[in-house]
């Protein structure tokens, strides 16, 4: 492993971040993002009472939403709105989007297929119009701020770490119906699990090259 990422790693797990320059040193735990950053490395509860499953999976999944949520440090509301790159991403729109996807796929191991729907329509059923109100949530909207998203997703992230030691992990609902799903196929909550962690990760990938775009700060190395 290299020596940049043993270093990252031993950082996340003591709760610091590195800076990126001398200045961020300075006022890097005045701002928003830092002190949501440390928040968010030191998780909203222990792992005690959790099972050794459990605790992996959490771990995991705090691991990659740290690593999101770093990608936001010391920015403005605008810089958190821009896409400096040919995709139409944006920092503050994909932390938005993986909030909204943890809580809906906490919201289907609790309730199944109905937790998917969009008003009265299953996936199966949505239409141009649907998939363009969906592709707007990956955009900082008018009057949305950082703080605000990163406070959203920490009270997703809490709920879905309130939930977890009382999750039968083995429990499984059908998927529901839509074209990218294997018809007839189930989840087991641990399932679930695993997908919000690979979803985190993915996007947490996007948000750092979008941040390297911006002003060339870098998670690593």
């Amino acid at each position: 492993m290299p020596s940049s990422v043993g270093n990252a790693e031993n950082e996340i797990e003591d709760g610091r971040q590195s800076p990126m320059t001398s200045a961020d040193t300075a006022t890097q735990a005045e701002t928003v993002g830092a002190k949501s950053i440390e928040a968010q490395a030191a998780g909203t509860q222990s792992l005690d009472g959790l099972s050794s499953e459990q605790a992996d999976l959490l771990t995991t999944l705090r691991q990659h939403r740290f690593f999101l949520r770093n990608t936001a440090r010391d920015l403005t509301d605008e810089q958190a709105g821009m896409r400096p790159s040919v995709s139409e991403l944006c920092i503050g729109g994909l932390i938005k989007h993986v909030a909204h996807g943890e809580q809906q796929w906490v919201r289907f191991i609790l309730e199944g297929p109905v937790a998917m729907r969009s008003g009265d329509k299953d996936w199966a059923d949505w239409t141009e119009e649907d998939y363009a109100e969906y592709n707007s949530a990956f955009a900082m909207q008018p009057g949305e701020t950082l703080a605000a998203i990163l406070a959203d997703y920490d009270e997703v992230a809490h709920r879905t770490e309130e939930l977890l030691p009382t999750l039968d992990l083995n429990a499984s609902h059908p998927l529901p119906v839509a074209p990218w799903f294997e018809p007839g196929a189930r989840w087991s909550a641990r399932r679930v699990l695993l997908h919000i962690i690979a979803e985190t990760s993915q996007h947490a990938g996007h948000a750092d090259i979008i941040r390297e775009s911006l002003d060339g700060a870098k998670s690593m190395g």
